[in-house]
């Protein structure tokens, strides 16, 4: 009696907190067995309300809007604020929702104000405007989602109003009597669909949420305490009451059902029915299936009925049985007797009423020639899951409407939070689930908790879990090392790395570990030069550069990658590197190299100075004469070679360019020939020369001579630079296709630049001719924007 329960929808959790403030993870699986999961003393502070998330999480609301969750054992996760000014006003009344969003949570505080949050695991706290007239909390209240939008809708009294984002409307249901009086509790179905609202009168209302229609209205006997209200789903409007000793209900008509209760009990709306919950027993209280109710009604003649019926005499080996079949063929009905049979079993609760509906089935079938049995093998292995979990040591008695609502992969994660590992890799091996999605999927949660048991040594959980994992796909050891509490500094977690194959996955773990000489020893092994870099870069920051050296000088594969490294990007390391070493040789190699980096004489005659000390000190008396001897004169004769043919080069260019400007075009030719001037820039010099000379007949014939080297936007660019645009557009089409859009542009024809860029469904050239258009091409932009669209889609 002294305690208060809170459960979760579709076979969900119970959660019990009693007057000591102790509270108890239990789950009530059926009828009168409970299996407890844990029991938790609670040290934080007033609780106001309590709740489960879509994945079974607990939710404890506290006075000062603190909202702490926990697993399902009890361990603390993570808290949140439902705001700064919760904390002086306090929490009146809280209630846990889910919507498409996910879970949310609703509260009313001592100012009277409402604040919402439509999902915890994206936390956005909206405050809801003021009701008018309302002081502390109201009578009664629920959250409704509807299109997406999150409403509260709460009575004060008499008055009914709905709150949303930015404003409290008064509103009066369609069919409400006036003299109803006031309302003192309401519930809204599991769909959110329909509405209920109950008041101090004993007057009984049910529409939709939207409050636009009215289903029923009843005036019933019993009017004050009522300690429950919810509305099943049902083929007609019904809704579920309850009073200390008294279960009634309520539908369309006046008449009511009513059920003695001895213990005090919850209800929970579900999505077939009401779960009605006590200290010992569950219960679920639904609308008997049509499809049942066709078959097991007295006197019935529904195809299934008389096919039940035929297999109850057939296996009696009585004559009946064909006159029953006989029956169903001339109603051409057999194949939709065999439907209803399967369905109606998919719905039985009783293992024997399944199989002789089943059965049945079978045995129609037989008489059957193009029937489909996939409905049929189907229902079977759902069945045979559905008895598995509804076992009192597993807890679970879901109804077939909620399996297929739950879908297979949820209730797999139903049983893996409950530490069930053994039914669910069996479901999943049954039912042939793909590893990754199953039986792997299950080792690896298996193995991250079992990791974190505090009973048996290192080695041994380690061994236990390479035994029942073992070369699963799609498990990671190193995964499942980061399981382990304390991290990475745990030596589980180096036996567990022992076990895994893949180094891109145990060598980043064992950094973290900071066991980084392993972690080196294993990323060389792999024979993966990446891994060993980025090993490398891990040990260069962390190390300081004397054990950096060192530790790299044990690992010769690694030293040997670091060196190439350095000849790249680090040359001054390199250095150190051969210093360390007291390489002498290659240190010499290595300021002979650093001299031509150099562009000042006395630097690079200094770094060759140091080459010849460190030769000596190698003993390598020829390498030390050669490099005194020779290098200082070859580097001046060098320079003087550089620049005489510098010089030769600037006069024949300046002497072909003077000559093509006199037209003495044979000479130019000869002088292009005999000293072999690349195509390239006797092809400019000419360009440029007969375009300043607006010889611009010449330049055509010359254009067409043979293929240009320099491409034909060139042409276009130049004739562009003297003014002639009818020249340029002479040579637009002989443009390559990378280079069509430029050309069109540079003569200022955007449709071909267009074109161009549509045909070669380029984004960025695209981007170019939009860039050039005005205000006036409003259908090239159009054009070009829908042409950009696509292209960005593919």
């Amino acid at each position: 009696e002294n305690m208060s329960r809170s459960a979760a929808n579709v076979c969900g959790n119970v959660m019990c907190d009693n007057a000591v403030q102790s509270l108890t993870v239990c789950l009530s699986p059926y009828l009168s067995v409970s299996l407890y999961l844990s029991v938790h003393q609670w040290k934080s502070g007033p609780v106001v309300q309590l709740g489960w998330t879509v994945s079974d999480e607990l939710l404890c609301i506290q006075e000062d809007g603190s909202v702490l969750i926990y697993d399902l054992f009890g361990s603390f996760k993570r808290h949140f604020s439902m705001g700064q000014e919760v904390v002086q006003s306090q929490v009146l009344e809280a209630k846990v929702f889910h919507s498409p969003y996910g879970t949310g949570v609703a509260i009313v505080t001592g100012s009277s104000r409402f604040t919402l949050a439509t999902n915890i695991d994206d936390l956005k706290l909206r405050r809801l405007p003021e009701v008018p007239g309302l002081q502390g909390k109201p009578t009664c209240w629920v959250v409704l989602t509807q299109d997406r939008q999150t409403k509260v809708l709460l009575s004060n009294g008499p008055e009914l109003f709905i709150l949303d984002n930015t404003s409290c409307t008064a509103v009066c249901p369609p069919g409400f009597s006036p003299q109803a009086g006031s309302i003192v509790h309401m519930s809204v179905s599991f769909s959110y669909k329909y509405l209920s609202l109950f008041t101090d009168t004993g007057y009984l209302w049910t529409g939709s949420s939207q409050l636009q229609v009215s289903c029923s209205s009843v005036q019933l006997a019993v009017r004050s305490n009522l300690k429950g209200c919810r509305r099943p789903k049902s083929q007609q409007p019904s809704v579920v009451l309850m009073w200390d000793r008294l279960l009634m209900v309520a539908g369309v008509c006046n008449d009511t059902i009513q059920f003695p209760i001895e213990d005090h009990c919850v209800l929970v709306g579900e999505l077939d029915g009401v779960r009605i919950i006590s200290s010992t027993t569950q219960e679920l209280l639904q609308e008997v299936p049509l499809v049942c109710q066709d078959i097991f009604k007295i006197a019935s003649m529904a195809p299934g009925a008389l096919l039940l019926e035929a297999h109850r005499e057939y296996e009696k080996s009585s004559q009946k049985a064909d006159e029953y079949l006989r029956e169903i063929k001339e109603q051409s009905m057999l194949g939709e007797a065999v439907r209803q049979c399967v369905e109606a079993a998919g719905h039985e609760y009783d293992t024997n009423t399944q199989k002789s509906l089943l059965r049945a089935a079978s045995f129609g079938k037989c008489f059957l020639t193009d029937f489909s049995p996939d409905l049929f093998v189907t229902t079977c292995r759902e069945l045979r899951v559905l008895n598995a979990v509804r076992e009192s040591s597993i807890g679970l008695p879901l109804t077939h409407t909620q399996f297929k609502q739950m879908t297979l992969q949820v209730l797999i994660d139903r049983l893996v939070y409950r530490q069930f590992y053994p039914l669910a890799i069996e479901i999943c091996r049954y039912l042939k689930i793909p590893d990754y999605q199953g039986v792997s999927r299950v080792l690896k949660h298996w193995a991250s908790c079992k990791v974190q048991q505090k009973d048996l040594s290192d080695e041994a959980i380690a061994r236990a879990v390479c035994v029942k994992v073992g070369d699963s796909p799609g498990v990671s050891y190193s995964h499942i090392a980061a399981k382990v509490t304390p991290p990475f500094c745990h030596p589980c977690n180096i036996h567990l790395l022992d076990f895994e194959a893949r180094s891109g996955e145990q060598v980043p773990l064992l950094l973290k570990m900071k066991r980084s000489q392993l972690a080196l020893s294993k990323a060389v092994e792999s024979g993966d030069t990446d891994l060993v870099y980025t090993v490398v870069t891990y040990l260069k920051n962390e190390m300081n550069r004397g054990d950096f050296f060192m530790t790299l000088r044990n690992q010769p594969v690694a030293l040997s990658l670091y060196r190439q490294f350095c000849k790249l990007q680090e040359q001054d390391t390199l250095k150190d590197l051969y210093n360390q070493d007291d390489d002498h040789q290659e240190l010499a190699n290595y300021y002979v190299t650093a001299s031509y980096r150099e562009k000042r004489l006395e630097s690079r005659l200094s770094l060759l100075q140091s080459a010849v000390d460190e030769y000596n000190k190698a003993k390598n008396e020829f390498a030390a004469k050669v490099e005194v001897s020779v290098t200082p004169l070859l580097f001046n004769d060098l320079i003087h070679i550089y620049l005489h043919i510098l010089y030769i080069c600037t006069i024949l260019y300046a002497t072909i360019e003077a000559l093509l400007a006199l037209g003495l075009h044979k000479q130019a030719e000869q002088l292009y020939r005999d000293f072999r001037v690349p195509d390239k820039r006797y092809w400019w010099l000419k360009l440029k020369s007969l375009a300043e000379k607006e010889e611009w007949e010449d330049l055509e014939k010359f254009a067409k001579s043979k293929k240009s080297p320099i491409g034909y936007l060139a042409f276009v660019e130049v004739c562009m630079k003297s003014h002639n645009k009818y020249e340029a557009k002479k040579y637009v089409s002989k443009v390559t296709p990378e280079q069509k859009v430029k050309a069109h542009l540079a003569v200022s024809d955007l449709e071909g630049a267009a074109d161009a860029a549509i045909e070669r469904k380029n984004e960025s050239e695209i981007g170019v001719v939009l860039s050039r258009c005005s205000a006036s091409d409003r259908l090239l932009i159009d054009r070009l924007n829908r042409a950009r669209a696509l292209t960005a889609k593919k």
